[in-house]
């Protein structure tokens, strides 16, 4: 069944009569994600969401239209593990800048940026497009950070995790490998106490920091966890996607 709210799935016949309020564009990354997750986790992770999230959203009446993600994130860290690939920032900037030309020009004036990919920095980008089109309602979201982890997981890491690992057992399982390939996905440190504390930030060299690539211990995923979390994100995600398309971006604040 064609989704209409699918820009890669739907048609002219539909879209030469539609509006749409909201484009959302998913951003992921093709990246190693600890021995035995796929290279395209993120993105498959983005694009589901994205599109059940979207669906939820056109169901309420939401008008929103999910564009084809982007596969590629900054990968500035991990350019000596193998076939890790890398848009920098200024590449990102300059796909997004002809995007929403495109979305402007064509009176779609509601954008988000669904990010999958925590190497990807979006905050600095938004404010200069905003500047070449005032006109547009810009922002980015990621998901991973729109709930409370410890509600669903017992182990909280930031890569190929109990998370990542769960989701990817519910959305492709085929793609993962059987648990006697997991790695612990054990972390190193910074030695110097500031960095690990947060407040001071250096870019993590992932070969020196993981043996396996992956950050977070993925022992205890399961496949129930990755679906209860999916429906609660999408669910979540979903309404502000409703709250987007229908707000008066002219009266945003009371």
């Amino acid at each position: 069944m064609i989704r209409p709210y699918v820009l890669a799935e739907t048609n002219w016949k539909h879209l030469k009569d539609e509006q749409f309020d909201l484009a959302i564009l998913p951003w992921g990354a093709t990246e190693a994600h600890n021995y035995h997750l796929p290279y395209g986790t993120d993105t498959i992770e983005g694009t589901a969401i994205a599109e059940e999230s979207a669906r939820i959203a056109w169901e309420q009446g939401a008008k929103v239209i999910v564009l084809p993600t982007v596969p590629f994130g900054v990968n500035t860290g991990q350019s000596d593990i193998y076939l890790d690939m890398n848009l920098n920032p200024s590449t990102q900037f300059a796909i997004l800048k002809d995007l929403i030309q495109v979305l402007n020009n064509q009176g779609v004036r509601k954008f988000m940026l669904l990010n999958s990919h925590g190497g990807n920095n979006w905050k600095s980008i938004i404010r200069e497009l905003g500047l070449l089109y005032p006109k547009m309602f810009l922002c980015s979201t990621f998901w991973p950070q729109s709930l409370k982890r410890e509600d669903f997981f017992e182990v909280i890491g930031d890569h190929a995790d109990e998370m990542e690992t769960s989701l990817i057992l519910h959305l492709t399982p085929k793609f993962v490998l059987p648990k006697m390939d997991w790695g612990a996905g054990k972390e190193r440190k910074n030695k110097i106490k500031a960095f690990s504390e947060g407040w001071a930030w250096t870019e993590r060299p992932w070969s020196k920091i993981s043996d396996d690539t992956g950050v977070g211990n993925p022992m205890k995923a399961t496949e129930e966890k990755g679906e209860k979390f999916f429906n609660a994100v999408c669910k979540k995600m979903g309404q502000l996607l409703v709250d987007i398309a229908q707000a008066d971006i002219e009266n945003l604040y009371q």
